[in-house]
């Protein structure tokens, strides 16, 4: 089965056409600027990229260029869209309603609209490109994968806020969780890549990226991660602060004269390394400033690993025991030093890394030692297939 895999912001889509049975992505590309002027690339596996400058106003146009792009007589991988078996859709937010990916059906799309109040920037637009499918390709079948759904596991002791029960109760509010996909893969691939039973196996997982967050995955199930009822808690990441005293930004909105809206600007948008450096939200860039001889840029990244290594810790103790630390994503993937400095922490765990193998970026490895008692990797998460996997699953 093909399955095209979408994935919309508020002005962009990110797609991939992914073969189910042999998992090799047919063609991919990125849609930008939707509403604005249209910037749309699309890259066939055997093929050259295409850039082009092309009228977005809306995301149903956006689709609609994307299908025309698959079906291209000259740059096409597919003959016709009757060829595309099924739509994936990934979903910011599914709330306590969904613990796991689902066949979207008209119910499922007013439980989706419920949880727009949780992620008033994403969901609407996934909810967009739900719709622009539906028209473009009646009849075929769209499946909803959640970002929070993963984490559903989670027992009342690790969601649970400490305010008022009744805020639970009325307004949802608590501990949800995101990158829940990339969990769930690179949680999976770790205990494949050292075969362990996955629903024994102990994991954390250390999503680290402009966005971060870490989870603990015990007996395949996810019981704790950073991220909060919003992806500004936990983790210090590229703009946003993580975890802060609310007093603090209360102190600070009294000097500033700010309201809440700034303040929520401020801890989403110019906080992180960002703020903490004054350089940038890209640790690339950060990395050069360390090497200028720049000591807030320094002071920004050794925060970021103290934060990084104060979560890992935690959930160890969380679990009771470890038997991987997974890296990922942007930073987690091409920063060895990132992952040596949080590593040799763990070293009265008996955690050990070989240098030399720990020497990569963005390559699949084990990075520790033969006799390391806890195992440290690096996987390259890969949420658009995960996302064609339970698409395959459910639309059969």
């Amino acid at each position: 089965m093909k399955i095209l895999v979408i994935n919309c912001g508020s002005s962009s889509l990110k797609y991939q056409l992914i073969d189910s049975e042999t998992e090799a992505v047919l063609a991919k590309g990125l849609c930008e600027r939707i509403g604005i002027d249209g910037k749309f690339t699309y890259k066939p596996a055997n093929g050259d990229k295409v850039v082009a400058d092309i009228d977005q106003p809306d995301h149903k146009k956006s689709v609609s260029i994307v299908l025309d792009a698959l079906t291209d007589k000259d740059n096409g991988v597919i003959a016709d869209l009757g060829e595309i078996g099924a739509v994936g859709h990934r979903v910011v937010h599914g709330g306590e309603k969904f613990a796991a990916s689902t066949l979207i059906t008209e119910d499922v799309m007013k439980a989706i609209e419920e949880c727009n109040d949780l992620a008033p920037l994403h969901n609407p637009a996934n909810i967009i490109g739900i719709n622009a499918c539906t028209e473009l390709m009646p009849g075929v079948p769209q499946v909803a994968v959640f970002d929070t759904a993963f984490h559903q596991s989670m027992p009342a002791e690790a969601f649970l806020y400490g305010v008022p029960y009744e805020y639970y109760t009325k307004y949802g509010v608590r501990k949800y969780g995101f990158h829940g996909t990339s969990h769930s893969y690179v949680s999976k691939r770790t205990a494949e890549i050292l075969g362990l039973d996955y629903d024994k196996a102990k994991i954390v997982v250390c999503h680290l990226g402009n966005g971060a967050s870490i989870c603990a995955v015990d007996g395949g199930k996810s019981v704790e991660t950073s991220m909060g009822l919003t992806p500004l808690m936990g983790l210090i990441m590229g703009t946003r602060s993580g975890e802060i005293d609310p007093g603090a930004m209360e102190y600070i909105a009294n000097k500033e004269g700010m309201d809440l809206k700034g303040i929520m600007n401020v801890l989403n948008k110019q906080s992180g390394v960002l703020g903490m450096s004054g350089v940038s939200s890209d640790f690339r860039d950060i990395d050069d400033a360390i090497k200028d001889g720049n000591a807030q840029a320094k002071a920004a990244k050794d925060a970021f690993i103290h934060r990084v290594v104060t979560y890992v810790g935690g959930y160890i103790a969380a679990m009771n025991g470890v038997d991987a630390i997974a890296f990922t994503a942007g930073v987690g993937e091409n920063a060895p030093d990132v992952r040596e400095a949080v590593s040799r922490q763990f070293g009265y765990l008996g955690v050990q890394i070989d240098d030399s193998l720990n020497n990569i970026r963005g390559e699949e490895r084990i990075i520790s030692t033969p006799d390391s008692k806890v195992k440290v990797l690096v996987v390259p998460t890969n949420e658009e297939l995960m996302i064609a996997r339970d698409t395959e699953a459910l639309a059969k």
